[in-house]
């Protein structure tokens, strides 16, 4: 087992490896617990209600499946329960499940009484990698993804890798793409480490989790709030959080982040930023693994209008992560006609 520490408005640990689901049974004390899962998860949801029930009085709530539970029909939802169960200030959310119950569970904790205590128990790569780390919570809205929310940080993350045995191969390799994005971004061993075909149950895995955990929370812990160095673990997500909105979802995070790090690459290009051989570095390792690195729409000016909701929007300008290498981030404004040239030379858009 590895144990990443990460700073936040409060320090907590990332458990990383097999068998680590029992580290729930540190975190029970006296109260009660509220854990939150999707249909497919309840069994582990299950289990970690065992490793609980010992000290604490445990309920449950199953909500919908992926960006489904990211509603305020379901956030509302989840208050309904907390309050029929009694959840205090001393009492606590467990969120079981894939990067969306995380972020329901974090934002519905964030909010509860202004605020008490959730622990992640992430059972997707994603989630693991991602989601689950760095306190950031949210919902999305009809304008746009995760526009409502909140920073909480957990009072600690367990991501037992048995649980990815089970995951479906389709979001065994979108959760691929945050890891890539790691490496990319700030430590390019990872892309060595992913040179072949990563599966659950392949040697590095645990190491390859663990490294890109690492990364987020260096990141995180120099810039909890966003405010400025973190903007980097955005790296792709500019166009990955359209493409998801225009897509209503079909197209999975880790499967639009994959096409918005190629984008962003080209965007590099454009701005004299990045070389064509690094461009080809980035899509090569996620195709490598199964990732989708292209993408087309007849409406660009559709994309344009959602960049421009993005978080890093400063005075209407859009700012996006950009690599001039490997491990060599920068956020800089791009103009329109920049994007819409970046877009025709990858072949997004399709006139």
């Amino acid at each position: 087992m590895k144990q990443i520490r990460v700073r936040g408005e409060r320090d907590y640990s990332v458990s990383v490896g097999s068998g680590t689901l029992s580290c729930v049974a540190e975190y029970a004390r006296g109260g009660r617990a509220l854990v939150m899962h999707t249909k497919s998860t309840r069994a582990y949801a299950q289990r970690v209600g065992g490793y609980l029930e010992p000290s604490m009085r445990v309920h449950y709530l199953e909500v919908p499946d992926g960006e489904a539970a990211k509603t305020t029909a379901v956030l509302a939802q989840a208050w309904d329960r907390a309050a029929e169960v009694q959840l205090g200030r001393e009492d606590l959310i467990v969120s079981v499940g894939g990067g969306a119950v995380t972020d329901l569970a974090g934002f519905v904790a964030a909010t509860w009484l202004r605020g008490i205590d959730v622990l992640h128990v992430p059972t997707s790569l994603l989630a693991m990698v991602d989601a689950a780390v760095g306190g950031k919570t949210g919902i999305n809205t009809s304008r746009g993804k995760n526009l409502a929310g909140a920073f909480h940080s957990p009072i600690g993350v367990v991501a037992d890798t048995d649980l990815l045995t089970t995951l479906p191969r389709r979001y065994w390799v979108e959760g691929m793409g945050e890891v890539l994005k790691c490496g990319f971004i700030a430590d390019p061993s990872i892309l060595d480490d992913a040179a072949e075909i990563i599966s659950p149950k392949h040697s590095h895995l645990e190491s390859l989790i663990a490294k890109s955990v690492s990364v987020k929370a260096r990141v995180v812990g120099a810039d909890p709030k966003e405010a400025g160095e973190r903007e980097i673990l955005n790296y792709g997500h500019t166009l990955a959080h359209a493409i998801e909105v225009l897509e209503h979802f079909t197209i999975a995070h880790g499967e639009a982040v994959s096409i918005g790090c190629v984008y962003a690459a080209h965007v590099a290009q454009e701005m004299g930023l990045g070389s064509s051989q690094w461009l080809e570095v980035q899509r090569e390792s996620l195709r490598n693994q199964g990732l989708p690195t292209g993408w087309k729409t007849t409406n660009f000016d559709a994309v344009l209008e959602l960049m421009q909701r993005d978080k890093k929007v400063r005075s209407e300008h859009i700012r996006m992560v950009l690599l001039a290498g490997p491990a060599q981030p920068t956020v800089v404004p791009v103009e329109t006609k920049v994007l819409r040239r970046a877009a025709k030379n990858m072949e997004v858009i399709d006139e």
